[in-house]
Formats: C-alpha cells, sequence, structure tokens
C-alpha cells in the first residue's frame, strides 16, 4: 500500500523545511508547494524571489518535488482589499489571519488536494486533533511561539486532513533539527512582517495607497500638542513616532495615543501607558464571530487573547443574538484595537475567534 502523500507548503523558511523533513522522517510521501501571494511586478520589497530559491534547495536536499503557484490574484482580492479598506476605515487590520484563511486553508489547500495530496502540512506552531465531531485546534506546546491566533478564523472543515509536525517542538529543537538534517536553510532568520511592506517604512507603503489626511493631535484635556500625518498610521497604544515635544506644562514623559477622534481627524495622546480610555474590562465582536466547532455555555471559564503573544486572560463570553460575541475579562485589557482579533480558548482549545469591533466597560 503506498505511503500516505502529504503536500507541505514550504515558505523557503527553517520551520517549514523542518515540517517537510520531519513528515518524510515518519514515512510520508512528501512533496513541497511554493506560494506565490503578491505579484511579481511588485516584488522589489518582497524576498519571494530568494525565498523560492532556498524552498527548491532544501527540497533538492530531501530529494522531493517542489510545485510553484501563484496566488497572488486571490491575495490581493481576499486579503490585500480588505487590508487597505480597514486602515481606510480606521481600523488596525491583520492581514496574518486573513491570509490562513482565505488563502493557506483556502486555495492552497484545494490546490494540494488537486495535486493528489491525502493531507496538507505547514509550520505552524501549532496542533491538531482529528475526532469523530471534526478538527479540534489546540495551542501548541510551547505558548512562547503558539500561532493558533493566527488560526482561529479557519473553517473546521478546512483544518480537516491538516498536519502541525511542529506543535510538541520549540524553536530551539526545530533549528537544531534543521542543523543535524543538514538543511540549508539552518541558520536562516525569521521573517518578520508582511511580505507586501517588506523593509520599507510603512507610511511610506500605505500613502502610495491610501491619501494621508494630517490633523491635530490633542491631549486628553483637548489642548493641541502636535499634528498628526493621518490617523490611518497610529494605533491604540503607540508610544513611537509621535514627534510631540516641548509641550507647556507637560512632563519630561513619553506620550501614547489613547483614542482617535475620526469626526473630528484629531488623534488623541496622554502620558499615561495605562489611561482610562486604554482600558477596558469588555469587548465586542463583529458578526458573525468564527466558531471553529462548539459554541460557549454562558459563564464558562474561559480565556482568550486580543494579540499574538500576549498571555492567556481569563475571561466569560456571551453569544449575542446577532452572531456577535461580548468577551468580558476580569482585568482590564490595554489597547484592545477594532480590526485586530479576540481569540477564545477553554484550556488547550481553541474555540475560534472575533475582529474587535469596539471596547466596553472601560475601566
Amino acid at each position: 500500500m503506498a505511503a500516505p502523500h502529504v503536500i507541505v507548503g514550504l515558505s523557503g523558511g527553517v520551520d517549514s523545511s523542518v515540517t517537510a523533513y520531519l513528515l518524510k522522517e515518519q514515512g510520508y510521501r512528501v512533496s513541497g508547494l511554493f506560494m506565490v501571494n503578491w505579484a511579481e511586478d511588485e516584488q522589489a520589497y518582497c524576498t519571494s524571489a530568494d525565498d523560492f530559491q532556498d524552498a527548491r534547495a532544501v527540497c533538492d536536499e530531501l530529494d522531493i518535488p517542489l510545485h510553484r503557484v501563484d496566488f497572488s490574484r486571490e491575495y490581493r482580492e481576499r486579503v490585500f482589499a480588505r487590508f487597505l479598506a480597514d486602515y481606510a476605515a480606521g481600523k488596525t487590520p491583520n492581514p496574518d489571519v486573513l491570509c490562513n484563511r482565505e488563502v493557506k486553508f483556502a486555495p492552497f489547500r484545494e490546490h494540494a488536494l488537486r495535486l493528489g495530496a491525502d493531507f496538507i502540512a505547514t509550520g505552524h506552531y501549532a496542533r491538531i486533533e482529528h475526532r469523530d465531531d471534526g478538527a479540534h485546534l489546540l495551542r501548541a506546546a510551547d505558548d512562547n511561539k503558539d500561532q493558533t491566533y493566527f488560526l482561529a478564523a479557519v473553517e473546521q472543515a478546512q483544518l480537516a486532513r491538516v498536519l502541525f509536525p511542529l506543535g510538541e517542538l520549540t524553536k530551539p529543537e526545530v533549528r537544531t533539527i534543521a542543523t543535524r538534517a543538514g538543511l540549508p536553510v539552518h541558520r536562516k532568520k525569521d521573517s518578520t512582517g508582511i511580505c507586501f511592506i517588506g523593509e520599507r517604512e510603512f507610511r511610506e507603503f500605505l500613502s502610495t495607497y491610501l491619501k494621508p489626511d494630517p490633523g491635530d493631535i490633542v491631549d486628553d484635556r483637548g489642548r493641541v500638542i502636535g499634528r498628526h500625518q493621518g490617523l490611518m498610521y497610529y494605533t491604540l497604544g503607540q508610544r513611537r513616532g509621535l514627534g510631540i515635544g516641548g509641550v507647556r506644562d507637560a512632563r519630561e514623559a513619553p506620550w501614547f495615543v489613547i483614542a482617535k477622534d475620526a469626526g473630528r481627524n484629531r488623534l488623541v495622546a496622554a502620558q499615561d501607558s495605562e489611561h482610562p480610555l486604554l482600558m477596558s474590562r469588555g469587548i465586542l465582536t463583529a458578526a458573525p464571530f468564527h466558531w471553529i466547532g462548539r459554541k460557549v455555555s454562558a459563564g464558562e471559564p474561559l480565556m482568550a487573547r486580543i494579540r499574538h503573544r500576549q498571555n492567556l486572560q481569563d475571561c466569560t463570553a456571551d453569544v449575542c443574538d446577532d452572531g456577535r460575541v461580548h468577551v468580558a475579562f476580569a482585568t482590564p485589557q490595554r489597547a484592545a484595537v477594532a480590526g485586530q482579533y479576540v481569540v477564545l480558548y477553554a484550556g488547550h482549545e481553541c474555540l475560534g475567534g472575533g475582529e474587535i469591533e469596539s471596547t466596553l466597560d472601560r475601566d
């Protein structure tokens, strides 16, 4: 009987390369699939071409075939267009969450299955259990690397026939495996940021697509203390890049963004990193909240994250009639930003996530 065929989403990085190596060692018939998510003529700041050469070198070392597929149209329509629309609306979007749902576990998964895959695999730090009632997404053994936050919007059906071989490993262990296996990318640095932005300054990138609209920066008493370059360039809790200095009667202390007044095009700042306007005990998500499997019971003790790598926070969640979810935290949360996601957990299981629409019950 032929070994099961698994197609690995190879990015040219260490994590996906070790994923392919481990699966081959476990007896699977392994192929690689490299995704191009940004159009060739727009890649001046993107490392996709170099990453493809790294992926090809890994496949040569492992003696496995490598496929290459262009999903740039899907990425632009399903992820990038939403990214720009959210910034234009004053939100701070998370394209990684959308990319997983709309590309990596949608057209990528479908393409791999058409190529004859029995399973697909990625280098995500997460665990998955396939039970009679469907796939269950679990936090990685290494909480510092856990990436379930970025996977919380993926449909349960999309997680069927998915493998996450790195879920039980730490990053140092993955590096060690890559070195011992002689993988040519064992010293390659982890990628950071978003491919289509690359090494560019964020304001420079965004201004090529959205027209800046400068305005006043005011303190929490309404005094004008500076000028902003456009509300879209700032996010709640931000400290750097405000350009505020020499304010009369102000302390020698850093300033933080505490609110956006879109109606008057004003940015509100204060010299308090935990200003009451930054702190909230509740979050209301947009509708519908995405449940991977079951919904929660009223009053059920849960945990949540409102950003990647945040420590898990105790909370409860109430499901509204319109599909939105009100998450109530045991302790106030700082800088819950519209456009980001709140992700719910019951023990080790990731239950799902929803886009933050607004905050409630400010401290």
